[in-house]
């Protein structure tokens, strides 16, 4: 019987961790999705007014939505190949804490992986599309 409780309270505090642990990787996800979206954001406005010029000059909305998703994508490719080396070198560590699955489960890396991408690219996408409606007159009076 104390046998059968110890392994409902060893059973409770793995639940918890695990529970602790998906709370604090969504928390991590929102801070870099409202990071990333800030920085897009403010290189998007320093921007207003050469894109308010090549708006004026003829440039499609397309046009500029691929500019601004462009230099994003540079920037979440970068910070997804040294994130992914260094969760790599770094699951190692946390081989003793996972269960069911090895600490390099390629699987679980490239799910990981889409999801951050889709949220990145997603959190990019709101501040490239506001640029394409910046009214060029507007943006040739902003500086």
């Amino acid at each position: 019987m104390e046998q059968d409780l110890q392994g409902l309270n060893g059973y409770l505090f793995f639940r918890l961790g695990a529970q602790l642990s998906g709370t604090m990787g969504l928390l991590a996800l929102s801070l870099a999705v409202v990071g990333l979206y800030s920085v897009v954001s403010y290189a998007a406005a320093q921007r207003t007014h050469e894109i308010g010029i090549r708006m004026a000059l003829g440039a499609a909305s397309s046009d500029v939505l691929k500019m601004v998703m462009s230099r994003s994508l540079i920037m979440i490719l970068v910070g997804v190949a040294i994130g992914t080396i260094i969760s790599f070198l770094g699951a190692r560590a946390l081989a003793s804490l996972l269960v069911g699955i090895s600490p390099t489960d390629p699987v679980t890396f490239l799910a990981v992986l889409l999801l951050l991408l889709a949220v990145t690219l997603l959190a990019c996408l709101i501040p490239a599309y506001r640029a394409t409606r910046v009214d060029p007159l507007v943006a040739l009076r902003y500086e």
